[in-house]
């Protein structure tokens, strides 16, 4: 994990789990990582749900920096999808572009 820090709000155990969980995770595809964001994302969201029923301020805990970090990789599969539906579609037109008016034809 970054500096390997270990937080006094978890176990030990829980830090190793982590640490052992980025490590995996570091061969991973980042399409595939950017998706493993969101899903943490959902459930980050869930646990601000589960600490608002117990009375404890989602807004005051610290989820909510991990809950920013994740919507910036939400943005990015966002951003990544988005070219991509693009480049499906410039190359269909480019496609009847090119069948309608060939090379060297005079137009």
């Amino acid at each position: 994990m970054a500096g390997e820090e270990i937080n006094e709000d978890y176990s030990v155990e829980i830090h190793e789990y982590l640490s052992t969980f980025e490590n995996s995770i570091g061969g991973v595809d980042e399409m595939l990582k950017t998706k493993m964001s969101s899903l943490a994302y959902i459930l980050n969201s869930m646990f601000g749900v589960y600490l608002a029923t117990c009375g404890v301020s989602p807004k005051e805990h610290p989820k909510k920096q991990e809950l920013e970090r994740i919507r910036v990789y939400m943005n990015r599969v966002k951003e990544i999808t988005g070219k991509k539906k693009t480049s499906e579609l410039d190359s269909g037109a480019a496609l009847r572009f090119v069948k309608k008016y060939p090379l060297g034809s005079k137009t």
